[in-house]
């Protein structure tokens, strides 16, 4: 089975993401093959919008592969899960700068990588079946494919929030911290393709998309701020425990099972990305964790915990409380390996 399908319809160019049995979770070679796919429509003048959708009922991408980084990384190889991200986060750039409307369909699970391939598109559908986050956090690794920055663009301190949670949105919640644009019902869905493939015209999908009401999350978080604004990561855990409300202590016990390491570099590159408000700087921030993440984070422990064995008890190498200044010093520059410097592979 082809990893990708890729095709035309009308004036679209499809691009499916073909691995259901995987939750569509993307392969380097799905990477490539989505990259290669829009430097041949780029300038295809049948071609007036791209497509992105998911094979499967569960899932439009559940995040990256990454059995086979975490093989490479136990065995001491840095380079493979480098050049995955690399290409990965040149492949997040590449979408959110296409020259033509990029449509993003998220169904299910839309995890992580996922968030990547989708979360930047120019038009983002969701439906009821949505389930959108960025649990980067609980695997040890830092928040990522340009995470950082949408997370930065949610309302209040939603986004540290969300980073530190994992927290899964479902389709109101992903449209209000701004991680999708309408929602259409699924069954809507096909007659919603047949009338955007004919005509290219993203008007098609603001004709099916309904109304929706502000989630009650938004204002539960927004109580919360003073505790997520904390300057440090201990601080917040402290500020968390004292808050009065069901979410304040569910947020202490996701947070609790995370990495402090991961969440505190995660802090640090939302607070930057408010800043400069740019994706491709939030993607070079990123890629200085991730980077190093084989060897110098607790990555791979956590993969181990989650993914692997499954045991659900990771063994974090740092405390909550010491752990600032590792976090910065693993967002340091990397001079010629930074991620602009370098072409994909």
């Amino acid at each position: 089975m082809t990893e990708l399908i890729l095709r035309k319809q009308g004036v679209a160019g499809r691009i499916t993401l073909n691995r259901p049995e995987a939750l569509n979770a993307l392969t380097p070679g799905m990477c490539k093959g989505i990259r290669d796919a829009l430097a041949l429509w780029r300038d295809d003048p049948e071609v007036h919008c791209l497509v992105i959708d998911g094979a499967g009922p569960r899932a439009f991408c559940a995040g990256g592969d990454i059995a086979e980084v975490y093989a490479h990384g136990t065995r001491g190889d840095a380079s493979f899960a480098q050049n995955f991200w690399r290409d990965e986060y040149h492949l997040n750039l590449a979408l959110a700068e296409f020259p033509k409307p990029v449509v993003a369909l998220m169904h299910g699970f839309t995890l992580g990588g996922g968030v990547g391939i989708g979360g930047h598109a120019h038009k983002r559908v969701v439906c009821e079946t949505s389930q959108i986050g960025l649990p980067e956090c609980t695997i040890g690794l830092v928040t990522d494919v340009g995470g950082t920055l949408l997370l930065a663009r949610a309302p209040g301190r939603l986004g540290d929030f969300l980073a530190l949670t994992a927290w899964r949105m479902g389709p109101f919640e992903a449209i209000s911290a701004g991680f999708a644009d309408r929602y259409v019902p699924q069954d809507l869905w096909e007659p919603m393709l047949t009338r955007l493939c004919e005509s290219g015209n993203l008007c098609v999908i603001d004709a099916f998309a309904k109304p929706f009401t502000r989630p009650e999350l938004l204002d539960a978080v927004e109580a919360l701020s003073p505790a997520l604004a904390q300057d440090s990561l201990a601080e917040l855990r402290t500020a968390l425990s004292e808050a009065p409300g069901e979410l304040a202590a569910k947020a202490l016990r996701l947070i609790d099972k995370n990495d402090p390491l991961a969440m505190a570099a995660s802090r640090r590159l939302i607070a930057e990305a408010r800043q400069h408000d740019s994706l491709r700087e939030a993607l070079a921030g990123e890629f200085r964790y991730t980077a190093r993440a084989i060897g110098q984070s607790d990555f791979l422990e956590g993969i181990r915990a989650r993914v692997i064995d499954k045991d659900g008890a990771p063994n974090w190498s740092h405390r909550i409380e010491e752990v600032e200044t590792v976090a910065a010093s693993l967002l340091d520059p990397l001079g010629e390996m930074e991620l602009w410097v370098q072409s994909p592979q």
